[in-house]
Parts: C-alpha cells; sequence; structure tokens
C-alpha cells in the first residue's frame, strides 16, 4: 500500500459492529463500531468505541492489523448512502419489561 493511501477502518475485516444498550433503558440499544484487533485504545489504554453512524469517517494512516476486504472507493460511497445520519436508539426484540415483574408486589 502506498503511504499516501489511507486506510479506511470501515473497509477493515476486524472493524465490528456491536450493540450497546442505551443507558438506563435495557430495552433499548444503540450501535458502535470497534476494532477487534484492538488498534482503538485511549490514552490510559483501554478500548475506543465509535458511533455507528461515522464509521465511514474513520481513517488511521497506518495500521498493522488492516485487512482489506475488497475495493474501498466503491464500497465507502455505498456505505455512505445507507448509513442512518445520526445515532439511532433501536428497540431489543423481545425485551423484558421488568415492572411486569414488579406488579405480584403490588
Amino acid at each position: 500500500m502506498p503511504k499516501n493511501d489511507k486506510i479506511y477502518c470501515a473497509n477493515c475485516k476486524n472493524c465490528i459492529i456491536m450493540k450497546v444498550p442505551v443507558p438506563n433503558d435495557p430495552k433499548k440499544y444503540m450501535l458502535r463500531v470497534k476494532c477487534a484487533a484492538g488498534a482503538w485504545q485511549k490514552k490510559l489504554g483501554t478500548e475506543k468505541m465509535y458511533k455507528f453512524f461515522t464509521v465511514a469517517r474513520r481513517v488511521m494512516e497506518n495500521c498493522e492489523f488492516y485487512e482489506e476486504m475488497g475495493e474501498s472507493n466503491q464500497y465507502l460511497k455505498s456505505l455512505r448512502k445507507t448509513l442512518p445520519a445520526q445515532d439511532d436508539v433501536y428497540d431489543y426484540p423481545n425485551a423484558i419489561n421488568l415492572s411486569d415483574f414488579q406488579k405480584d408486589k403490588e
């Protein structure tokens, strides 16, 4: 890979999507992306996760873990068209409503 080429994390096999629970609402989640190889680290050494809708913007100058999945330009163009525009919140299917269990106590 030439030195001037940027590495788009979204086109790497190590870039994975995770469901992260919404704080204070166990029935909902948000999508986050992380590097399965551990290339995204905070200054204190903990793992960094990014919002899913920003994944097409994640770029690195170099990465020892980069495993290209295919033609970057075509994939990124398609990805940008289909990504949500904001941080969407989703419902877990068949989520348990904890208040249903408290009805017996009333």
